[in-house]
């Protein structure tokens, strides 16, 4: 079975999805995945053609739900975006709520808060 297949079996789609898995390491107790943001700019940004890749935030740490008995940790990196019109600076906001998620509420702020 594919990588992408496991994982799309222990987390949710809006990871899956949106997020590329670079990293992976196992200890006794925890299991630590790293996570960036895929590169997917929105239709108006695309057609506005200003809109340009600008790096990533700092990784931020999130618990998860654990899995077979063994915290669960998440290093993500959301992608910035500059507007090279105006020089603005921003990440996109994910629309989601965090009752039937499947993800932490630590993890649904994160994904709904801007820079």
């Amino acid at each position: 079975m594919k990588q992408a297949k496991i994982l799309k079996t222990v987390f949710p789609d809006i990871i899956t999805e949106n997020f590329e898995f670079t990293d992976y390491k196992e200890s006794e107790d925890r299991l630590d995945y790293w996570l960036d943001e895929l590169g997917y700019m929105s239709r108006e940004d695309y057609k506005k053609g200003t809109v340009r890749e600008y790096g990533f935030t700092e990784e931020r740490e999130i618990q998860d739900f654990p899995i077979r008995g063994k915290a669960v940790y998440l290093h993500v990196r959301r992608r910035k975006w500059r507007d090279t019109e105006d020089g603005t600076i921003f990440t996109y906001n994910y629309e989601l709520s965090e009752e039937g998620s499947r993800l932490t509420p630590e993890f649904v702020a994160f994904l709904k808060e801007g820079d």
